[in-house]
């Protein structure tokens, strides 16, 4: 596996054995973080991780791009393989880890039907709601921010949440879904997992109560899926650099 490294790769890298998940608190990094820990309770699935501060920009080092020319976190490492199989894209890893360990299907689905409701769940989230609330949460934040810009797509995310609401309320049929994915009220799935670890702080991200009384089913979902303890887990301190700076790559 050396050579598979570059010579700069830290070496908690380098010698890690099986899964190694290099990731930090985003929301992209929470929903990995969750399903790992939700496969570590269902089948006792065991991982190690790397974490990575952003501000000091260390994935747009050579050594990770090397893994990920994209520059971004997560990456999953799967060093079961040889050489060792690199996953970017979190929702990749959502069903590469579901594909490698779920082997009862309790997050994913048997029936074709049902796998093609999740792939499109997970590929709206990761292609609209996901984008929009990136750059909402950028625009809103950032101290010289563009009203325009702002409501631009705040507007997006909205109407990406009323999407997801319009599944979970069944407005236009099928009646009230406890998931998105899956028969009659749906089941837990990673379809689900892919964007609650974004849509979690609904209630903190500048809409008004008007714009969330339109929203009931979808924040009945969130309140659902937070008290999982795998969910509960995936959001805290293990994956904290403040909390675990031994767990943190830096490299000259």
């Amino acid at each position: 596996m050396s050579s598979f490294y570059a010579a700069e790769t830290p070496e908690r890298v380098k010698k890690a054995q099986g899964l190694h998940l290099i990731t930090s608190l985003t929301p992209n990094g929470r929903k990995v973080h969750i399903l790992l820990e939700e496969l570590k309770d269902a089948y006792g699935l065991e991982w190690t991780t790397s974490l990575i501060d952003l501000d000091k920009n260390e994935q747009k080092k050579d050594w990770f791009l090397r893994l990920n020319p994209n520059g971004r976190i997560p990456i999953l490492i799967d060093n079961n393989t040889s050489p060792p199989h690199v996953v970017m894209e979190s929702s990749a890893e959502l069903f590469y880890l579901v594909n490698l360990a779920d082997r009862n299907n309790l997050f994913w689905f048997s029936d074709p039907i049902e796998q093609s409701e999740a792939f499109q769940w997970l590929i709206f989230w990761h292609a609209s709601g996901q984008p929009n609330q990136g750059q909402y949460n950028f625009f809103r934040n950032n101290a010289d921010r563009n009203p325009h810009v702002v409501d631009r797509f705040k507007r997006e995310v909205l109407r990406a949440y009323d999407v997801l609401e319009i599944r979970l309320s069944g407005r236009y049929g099928g009646g009230t879904r406890k998931y998105l994915a899956g028969k009659d009220k749906g089941k837990y799935s990673i379809a689900d997992v892919n964007s609650w670890a974004w849509i979690r702080n609904i209630r903190r991200i500048g809409f008004s109560e008007d714009e969330l009384a339109q929203l009931p089913h979808l924040q009945q979902w969130v309140d659902r899926i937070a008290v999982r303890p795998a969910v509960e887990r995936g959001l805290g301190e293990w994956y904290d650099e403040d909390v675990h700076p031994e767990y943190l790559l830096e490299t000259s």
